[in-house]
């Protein structure tokens, strides 16, 4: 019989700390800014001291990805987006509009969170040459996600046989972007429940055969 290992107190602590730090930044870095912020406002705002989070992070560079990251999954857990259970379990679905009924579900999950920090972020990278340097800008590591998802859409029974899988990531990077998310939610008061709708009804359209309607 197997046993998992209760988390100490102090490992515990440890997380609920790191929490703190990281929803303090996220509040921080979208009302102010980047480069308004600084670590002892942070420090502040999550009760800790300035030292933890040189502790816990090394630097504020080093926060932002980590907030980044964890917004963007929903979780600390060191799982990419092309292995979480949302993506994989869509991926699987036996037909093309299965599959984007519940990949459009799941990456409105993904907008929510990281659409607000998307401005921020710009902001961040355009002011430090080290901050834009964290991410890779030869390949769009959303564009690599929406390419997989389409080369598996393309390929299933109720696609539209005459779209090829470029076309339909192309689609897929561009209705589901946080951008256009922002756009409609956040600036035209769009519910999520109506965004989903609509992005589901216009990637149905213009991937899922006719019959499929």
């Amino acid at each position: 019989m197997s046993h998992v290992k209760p988390t100490s107190k102090r490992a515990q602590k440890a997380q609920e700390t790191r929490g703190r730090i990281l929803q303090a930044a996220l509040e921080l870095f979208v009302q102010a800014g980047y480069g308004a912020t600084n670590l002892q406002d942070v420090a502040t705002k999550a009760g800790v001291a300035v030292q933890t989070i040189y502790f816990v992070f090394g630097n504020k560079r080093a926060l932002l990805k980590e907030l980044v990251d964890v917004t963007i999954a929903g979780d600390d857990e060191p799982v990419a987006t092309m292995d979480r259970p949302w993506y994989v379990d869509a991926l699987a679905a036996g037909t093309a509009p299965d599959m984007l009924r519940a990949y459009v579900t799941g990456t409105t999950s993904v907008l929510e969170r990281v659409a607000p920090i998307g401005k921020m972020l710009d902001g961040a990278s355009a002011s430090d040459p080290e901050v834009a340097a964290l991410w890779p800008h030869d390949v769009n590591p959303r564009y690599v996600v929406q390419q997989r998802a389409a080369e598996a859409l393309v390929g299933k029974p109720g696609a539209r046989a005459e779209v090829p899988a470029e076309e339909a990531a192309d689609l897929l990077f561009g209705l589901l972007s946080p951008e256009l998310y922002l756009l409609f939610v956040h600036e035209r008061g769009w519910p999520r429940d109506r965004w989903e709708r609509w992005a589901l009804h216009t990637l149905h359209a213009q991937l899922c055969s006719d019959q499929d309607r």
